[in-house]
């Protein structure tokens, strides 16, 4: 497989594969590159809908030329980049800041990877802000953590199966939520007003966090 940065042919290839509606997974074969290369490709250029080879191109020869990431915006400041979106749909969901800055770079890096001084380096925080981050993201199968066979330094990979697993993760925790919810109604009453309300949320979730595995397992071709 080949490695290294996407050339000006491949991104056309990926501009053509797009407008015949190919997913990521059969581009990826065609030009025989990781499915996540492509995604991140499409992603931090303007989507699927809004990609331009050439504006791709350029785009990849500033940040060679920069080697650092652009400064932070200023406060209030409007969202303009596709990366900067990513990290604001993300903070909306939920997940932190520094984490979701941490994992919107592995997800735009080229081969997914950093090691902490990268990320230290790039976003401009402190070690222990990417350790916090860091930590998270892999306790909840974001990423997974893995040794540098060069040198003692961690490295932090986000590959395609990365989001098989962290819907595991989420499901299997909801689903504990679920179960503990059905064992507390039995024990203070099914046919009392809160163990029928704890039976029906516990009942809600658990059918439904079936329903996401059994997906999860369908679709997870797709990720390979």
């Amino acid at each position: 497989m080949p490695g290294g940065r996407l050339t000006q042919q491949e991104r056309q290839r990926i501009a053509a594969g797009l407008a015949d509606r190919l997913s990521y997974a059969e581009i990826a074969r065609r030009l025989d590159r990781p499915t996540s290369t492509i995604s991140r490709e499409v992603a931090r250029n303007g989507g699927p809908h809004g990609y331009r080879p050439q504006e791709a191109q350029r785009a990849a020869g500033r940040r060679a030329q920069r080697g650092t990431p652009a400064p932070p915006r200023a406060a209030g400041a409007p969202t303009t980049t596709a990366e900067e979106r990513i990290i604001e749909l993300a903070v909306g969901s939920g997940l932190p800041r520094m984490t979701a800055r941490v994992h919107v770079d592995l997800l735009l890096s080229e081969d997914g990877r950093r090691t902490a001084a990268e990320l230290t380096r790039r976003l401009n925080v402190s070690p222990a802000s990417v350790s916090v981050a860091v930590n998270f993201l892999v306790q909840q199968g974001y990423v997974r953590r893995e040794r540098d066979p060069r040198g003692r330094r961690d490295v932090y990979v986000l590959d395609d199966d990365a989001w098989y697993q962290s819907v595991l993760i989420s499901s299997r925790h909801t689903l504990a939520s679920a179960r503990a919810a059905l064992t507390a109604a039995e024990e203070l009453g099914p046919d009392t007003p809160v163990g029928q309300r704890l039976t029906r949320a516990g009942t809600f979730l658990e059918h439904v966090i079936e329903d996401m595995l059994t997906s999860a397992n369908r679709w997870r071709p797709l990720l390979t």
